[in-house]
């Protein structure tokens, strides 16, 4: 029998490349055929920690962040969307799109893996802001979210008033960032190796039939 590989995802909900990494590797864990052998976990990054609740314009907080052109960000936002097509999802990028804060989110999700449904929840977060254009700092978008994938919204949104619930977040990106984790996405396997940025599928299928092959 053998035991399960633990893959742990660290990423953000507002990360396009953190989308297109889950989407290779759940097409390697698929073509594999292994699902059965797979504990996956997504683990909290904020990629702006900082950011103020009104948030940010995407093309002006890239260009202060890294640099960017409007012409680079273009060809990378068309080249987001093309890889998404592939993996069949859309990203709907669009002039007046923000990057916003994410700590609620995380502290959803960490309720979401108590309950079972992470996955669903971060995938919802996900498709919300890219592809629906919707502002996931919102808190009515959280709830709507949390309800779409059939939580409990109430018991839910008291999390995002816990002193607690918001420090186990924090606690648990202090804890991926001390191991050197400081860009996401990020996936851990089996706490023993890592894989930093949107790999092609070949690369997953190689690392998850090698970990097989250990077990």
């Amino acid at each position: 029998m053998v035991d399960k590989i633990k893959i742990d995802v660290v990423s953000d909900v507002v990360c396009p490349w953190c989308i297109i990494g889950y989407k290779r590797l759940e097409k390697a864990i698929s073509e594999l055929g292994i699902e059965d052998k797979i504990e996956l976990e997504w683990q909290p990054f904020e990629l702006n920690p900082l950011m103020p609740e009104e948030g940010e314009n995407v093309r002006e907080h890239i260009a202060k962040k890294y640099g960017a052109s409007p012409e680079d960000q273009k060809q990378s936002q068309e080249r987001l969307s093309q890889f998404g097509e592939e993996l069949g999802f859309n990203f709907y990028y669009f002039e007046d799109m923000k990057i916003v804060n994410t700590r609620d989110a995380h502290v959803l999700l960490d309720y979401a893996n108590e309950q079972g449904k992470q996955t669903e929840l971060n995938m919802r977060l996900i498709e919300s802001y890219f592809s629906e254009r919707k502002d996931v700092s919102d808190r009515e978008v959280l709830e709507k979210a949390l309800k779409e994938v059939g939580l409990n919204a109430d018991e839910a949104m008291k999390r995002l008033d816990d002193d607690d619930a918001r420090y186990k977040v924090a606690s648990q990106e202090n804890y991926w960032q001390s191991l050197g984790v400081s860009s996401v996405p990020t996936m851990v396997f089996d706490r023993k190796s890592a894989l930093t940025g949107a790999q092609p599928v070949e690369v997953y299928k190689q690392v998850l039939t090698e970990l097989l092959e250990q077990e």
